[in-house]
C-alpha cells in the first residue's frame, strides 16, 4: 500500500504561481511511476504531468507544457507539481497518483494508488 496526501492548493489569481506537494508513505515510494491529474466537475479526470522514479523521463499533457513542471524528491517520499502563468482553466481538483508499472504511462487506469486531491481555483 502506498498512502498519498496533496497539498499546495488554494484560490489564486490568473498569471500566478503555485507548488502542489504529495507526500507518500507506506511501500517503496521511489520505484513507482508518481503522476498528477486533475478533474473538474461533470468532466473526466485528465493527465497532468508524469514521471519515472529517476526522474529521467517526463511527460506533460499539452496543455500545461511549458508551464508546469513535475519533480520528485525520493529522499523525502515527496513529488512536486510547479504551476506557473496559471489561468482559469487551470482550476479543478489535483490528484497525485502513484502506478506499480515500471514504465511511464498517462492513463489513470494503470495508477493504483491516489491522494484525496487538493483544489486549485484561478480567477481571471
Amino acid at each position: 500500500q502506498v498512502q498519498l496526501v496533496e497539498s499546495g492548493g488554494e484560490l489564486v489569481q490568473a498569471g500566478d504561481s503555485l507548488r502542489l506537494s504529495c507526500a507518500a508513505s507506506g511501500r517503496t515510494f521511489s520505484s513507482n511511476v508518481m503522476g498528477w491529474f486533475r478533474q473538474v466537475p461533470g468532466k473526466e479526470r485528465e493527465f497532468v504531468a508524469g514521471l519515472t522514479w529517476r526522474g529521467d523521463r517526463i511527460v506533460y499533457a499539452d496543455s500545461v507544457k511549458g508551464r508546469f513542471t513535475i519533480s520528485r524528491d525520493n529522499a523525502k517520499n515527496t513529488v512536486y507539481l510547479q504551476m506557473n502563468s496559471l489561468k482559469p482553466e487551470d482550476t479543478a481538483v489535483y490528484y497525485c497518483a502513484a502506478s506499480l508499472l515500471a514504465v511511464l504511462t498517462t492513463r489513470q487506469l494503470n495508477y493504483a494508488y491516489w491522494g484525496q486531491g487538493t483544489q486549485v481555483t484561478v480567477s481571471s
